[in-house]
């Protein structure tokens, strides 16, 4: 990491509440820097892991499940990212702007989570990124029941196959859904919990960072245990 990108890495830190740095080992330890990979030759990313993801696109479809493939849908927002992550992020439904692009997170809550990621030395391309919903809700509205119903095994086969070391639900509706409880996020967040082989961990939404900025101090301290979680063999 150069100057540049320590000073913007020590900014982001700022904004998120930090007041220093760890001494903690584990904390400065990257993952991936563990003895046994030092020396490892660069693995190439898994044919089987994207193949079996393609086959998941495809079996999807130009939806029509659900009520949302009319009411005004653009297109499906499938994931993106890599295959073989260890970390996985997992948000409610596509926005106006993922809509429009068919990426999930990439309007200004997806700006503010490329800054998570690499506030803990990660890129976005290391990671992959989802949300329980394929469609964009109208108005932006939370995705009904029937609609999680249908939507959601797509989400549980991406999980399956990416088999992530930790998945981070992004925001209360993620966190609920994923959990089956009507807990609020105040209360989820900062646990980890058991997940389909995975340790969740659920954190505030990015869109709830812009909109309450001094919640950015709980974030860094969930990422701050992904990462501990990462780096453990």
């Amino acid at each position: 990491m150069d100057r540049d990108q320590l000073t913007e890495h020590l900014k982001f830190a700022a904004e998120l509440g930090v007041a220093g740095v760890s001494r903690d080992a584990a904390w400065r330890t990257r993952p991936g820097d563990a003895e046994a990979n030092l020396a490892a030759p660069t693995i190439p990313l898994s044919r089987n892991a994207a193949e079996a993801l393609s086959a998941v696109r495809a079996d999807i479809g130009d939806c029509t499940r659900c009520k949302l493939h009319a009411q005004g849908r653009t297109q499906i927002v499938f994931g993106v990212g890599n295959p073989d992550a260890a970390l996985m992020f997992v948000g409610e439904a596509p926005g106006a702007d993922e809509d429009i692009q068919g990426f999930p997170f990439v309007g200004r809550a997806g700006q503010l989570l490329t800054k998570i990621i690499e506030a803990i030395d990660l890129k976005r391309e290391d990671v992959y990124i989802a949300n329980v919903i394929k469609c964009r809700p109208p108005g932006n509205r939370n995705p009904d029941p029937d609609e999680v119903e249908t939507c959601e095994p797509f989400l549980f086969r991406q999980i399956d196959i990416i088999k992530p070391k930790v998945i981070v639900a992004l925001g209360k509706f993620a966190a609920q859904t994923l959990l089956r409880t009507l807990d609020p996020i105040s209360r989820l967040r900062g646990r980890v919990y058991d997940y389909r082989g995975a340790k969740l961990i659920p954190t505030f939404h990015p869109a709830y960072l812009l909109r309450n900025p001094s919640s950015k101090r709980e974030v860094w301290e969930d990422m701050k245990l992904v990462r501990k979680l990462l780096a453990q063999n």
